[in-house]
């Protein structure tokens, strides 16, 4: 198809009209009000000029590598080689962002800014640049002169310059750009226990197509107003996305007004662009009016039941005061405008000419004082506090909150009174005591599985929050659950952002939906650590249960554990995944994990009843270590004296008379080290005279290589845990090591590389899921993703005999295992269940 029949016939073509009656816009409020607030005459011409600048500034930015001020005539020379950025956004942006300036000034509000459409860093930059924030942050580069505008403008989308979108490091940010759809959920995460501040999330109209912000216009529903603040959420239909009209765009008056009604949104449409100034101002006032009006009732003992939040839809043209029309093509009010209109600038005469057109309309120098600053018709309307400006705003860049800290260690439990517990009921336990330690800066959130995932300990001393239920509104409570993934992640980010602490559980397979908005928060924090005015963030703290080793009932839809690959891939100075093997090691990386900052903790535990193998203070040493040898597992010719149940492990066994092992068990998860663990016992009563070391990892990244991670176990470490530097038993050959693996082999092998003996398949083995199992048995998902204690077992007198020595009735052995293995499948098979005594923890002597 040719661009001629791609291109729409007329700028900003108005919607269809819809088959919805005249009266239902009587839902929403129209301009024009006779209860506004006019806007004065001189604020009105500020708020046009702070706008010609920021036009200015953002459209230079895009082309101008030189005369950023137009003072030659304007040459190819002057133009960027490479032309990044968009444009279409831009003018929308600034006009909001000038207008709010003005409503912090008249009302003097806590405000931030969220802006969706993150490729228009341009006007935020220019924004930024006016009001002086960037010249608090980047003193000397981008001043509030001549020099430091020519540096905004020849460095943007340059190396060493600002990108394209807003990150970490535009002031006053606290939502990554790069990624659209999570704004508004990050807003209202942003809003929570903070009833001061009012969040202005600008979303557009091709942003407000996805599924997460389609599903973030709920939120309204979890907010408290007697505890909260307030979001104003802004819909900006300019009408197209980079090569297509917006369903928004598509959508009339009557339309919008309708569905946002239906939401529980009280619309305001402002479209009149004869008159836009006085009726964004007039529409903005009303807002806050509304505002303060619900949280004023909620906060004197009577909320409004369901009450009708503020939002404005602002309709304006796509890349407005840009040009209208080149080389036959419309721009202005077309998708033409999204990114850079005029992209043949550096080589084409007659874009060159519009380029010049253009932004001489702006008159940049009636706007800038000689010294190179604004003018002071300019700033005027911006806030005179700083701490009031959008760029300055405290919220932005504080350091995080400390939790008030609780003893992990008086909820363990003891392991010989209950040699089973729940490591998720044990999760339940500390976090309900967080909670009351922490009644404003501690929140759950979860889609609706807390009950399922036995966590639901938390219910004993706070509620739910769900303001449009009769039966747990405005009860303060600390646990939101939407069943919606990506709404959690909002707010998590947003809440965590502005220096508060949160938790996300979630069934394991289904925290993958999330994995690309994990990502973009972990860039922002990584981008974030470099900046010098950015404090710590708190970290997110993702716990994954109904793991895929109990979900056998759920089918295979619901076996997933590939959200650990996703945390594996991030830099190493973010990632953090661990296994807690029981309920007492959990608790102690939980409460590690809630004092961590900067970081993406992924802890992975069972929800059901599982062994307790370990006391308060081992689990502390043992997590602290992130991997132990369990001496009371292994073969006893193995266990040094002067040891106790849990060891680091050793370097000096063959040298101080000690047996090296013939094989080692690692254990990696809670049901995979169950089988590790029964293996052992197994190969004992099959195999006495087979060494068997048995080791439990539950930091995942101690086992990169040295210098790959920050938790990474030394070589020498490393050595005396899995023998690595031994020498051997008969002819050289090294101990193979067994890994049983909670997830994907292919994640612990590439995690693995680079390790001594890593790369030979017969030392290093990884057993792990393989993508087996459907409607089953627990025990019958370890036999067909061969981690059970059947295969580690076989495997273990195979690697062994492998590696040139004979195992001492190796083939009886071997046959003994097989025909364990027939038995209990044939029991499954026959009754449908697993065998009671399977779980039963062996006997140790």
């Amino acid at each position: 198809m040719s661009d001629a029949q791609q291109d729409i016939p007329e700028a900003n073509p108005p919607p269809l009209p819809s088959q919805l009656p005249d009266s239902v816009l009587q839902l929403g409020i129209r301009a024009s009000s006779t209860q506004d607030k006019p806007l004065d005459d001189r604020d009105r011409e500020a708020v046009k000029e702070f706008q010609r600048a920021a036009n200015y500034i953002a459209a230079a930015m895009i082309f101008l590598r030189d005369n950023v001020l137009l003072e030659q005539e304007l040459t190819h020379d002057h133009v960027k080689p490479r032309l990044l950025g968009h444009w279409g956004t831009c003018p929308g942006l600034t006009l909001i962002w000038s207008h709010l300036n003005l409503l912090i000034r008249d009302h003097d509000l806590d405000m931030l800014c969220v802006i969706g459409p993150g490729h228009g860093a341009p006007a935020a930059l220019a924004s930024l640049w006016i009001e002086g924030s960037l010249q608090k942050y980047y003193p000397g580069e981008y001043d509030c002169s001549r020099e430091g505008l020519r540096n905004l403008i020849t460095r943007f989308s340059v190396p060493g310059g600002f990108p394209s979108h807003i990150n970490a490091e535009t002031p006053g940010a606290i939502h990554e750009g790069g990624e659209l759809g999570y704004a508004l959920a990050v807003s209202f995460g942003a809003v929570m226990d903070d009833p001061d501040l009012i969040v202005a999330c600008i979303v557009g109209d091709g942003e407000a197509e996805t599924g997460p912000t389609a599903t973030a216009w709920h939120a309204i529903k979890y907010i408290d107003p007697a505890e909260s603040g307030a979001v104003l959420p802004i819909l900006h239909a300019n009408g197209f996305k980079i090569s297509e009209r917006t369903i928004f765009g598509c959508m009339d008056d009557k339309e919008v007004t309708c569905l946002f009604s239906g939401y529980g949104y009280r619309v305001r449409i402002v479209e009149d662009m004869a008159q836009i100034q006085d009726d964004l101002y007039a529409a903005l006032d009303w807002a806050v009016t509304e505002i303060r009006a619900i949280q004023q009732a909620a906060r004197s003992g009577k909320p409004i039941v369901k009450p009708r939040w503020p939002m404005i839809v602002l309709r304006t043209p796509k890349g407005w005061t840009g040009p209208k029309e080149v080389e036959g093509k419309i721009i202005e009010g077309s998708f033409h405008s999204h990114q850079v209109p005029l992209p043949q600038a550096k080589t084409d005469e007659e874009q060159l000419a519009a380029l010049r057109d253009w932004l001489s309309s702006y008159r940049i120098d009636d706007l800038l004082q000689p010294s190179g600053a604004p003018t002071d018709q300019v700033l005027s309307i911006i806030p005179q506090r700083n701490d009031k400006k959008l760029g300055q705003a405290r919220r932005a860049h504080a350091s995080c909150t400390k939790l008030t800290p609780i003893d992990w260690t008086s909820l363990a439990i003891d392991p010989h009174a209950d040699p089973q517990s729940s490591c998720m009921r044990a999760a339940g336990e500390l976090l309900d005591h967080a909670f009351q330690a922490n009644p404003r800066t501690l929140r759950l959130f979860s889609p609706d599985e807390l009950e399922s995932n036995k966590l639901d300990a938390v219910f004993r001393h706070t509620h739910r929050n769900f303001q449009w239920d009769q039966f747990s509104r405005a009860r303060g409570g600390r646990v939101i659950e939407v069943l919606s993934e990506h709404t959690c992640q909002g707010f998590m980010q947003g809440y965590t952002m502005t220096g508060r602490h949160a938790v996300f559980p979630s069934y394991e397979s289904f925290l993958g939906i999330v994995h690309t908005m994990m990502v973009q928060y972990a860039k922002f924090v990584k981008i974030a650590r470099g900046v010098s005015w950015r404090g710590d963030t708190p970290s997110l703290n993702y716990i994954e249960t109904s793991t895929w080793t109990r979900q056998e009932h759920n089918g295979f839809s619901h076996q997933n554990p590939s959200f650990i690959g996703a945390v594996l891939n991030l830099k190493p100075a973010a990632a953090r995944i661990y296994l807690p093997p029981d309920a007492n090691s959990l608790l102690s990386t939980l409460h590690h994990c809630l004092k961590s900052v900067n970081k993406v903790n992924l802890i992975i535990g069972s929800k059901h009843p599982t062994p307790v193998y370990l006391s308060a203070s081992e689990a502390a040493a043992h997590c602290q270590r992130g991997a132990s040898v369990w001496h009371f597992a292994s073969s006893p010719v193995l266990r040094p004296s002067g040891f106790g149940r849990i060891s680091a492990g050793t370097s000096t066994e063959a040298t101080e008379g000690r047996p090296l092992p013939d094989v080692i068990l690692v254990g990696i998860g809670v049901e995979v080290t169950i089988e590790a663990v029964h293996a052992a016992a197994l190969l004992r009563d099959v195999c006495p005279s087979l060494r068997v070391r048995v080791v439990n990892v539950t930091d995942l990244m101690i086992l990169a290589s040295e210098g790959n991670h920050p938790h990474a176990l030394s070589r020498e470490a490393f050595a005396a845990l899995f023998c690595t530097a031994s020498t051997a038993v008969s002819g050289g050959d090294r101990v193979p090591v067994l890994f049983n693996y909670h997830g994907y082999p292919v994640e612990l092998r590439g995690l693995l590389f680079g390790r001594p003996g890593a790369g030979d398949t017969r030392l290093f083995r990884v057993m792990g899921y393989r993508e087996e199992g459907s409607t089953t048995t627990p025990f019958d998902m370890m036999l067909v993703n061969k981690v059970s204690r059947f295969d580690l077992a076989e495997e273990a007198i195979r690697a062994v005999n492998e590696v040139g020595r004979e195992v001492e009735r190796g083939k009886e052995a071997l046959e003994e295992v097989r025909q364990r293995r027939e038995e209990v499948k044939e029991y499954i098979g026959k009754y449908g269940k697993d065998p009671d005594c399977i779980y039963d923890m062996p006997a140790f002597g």
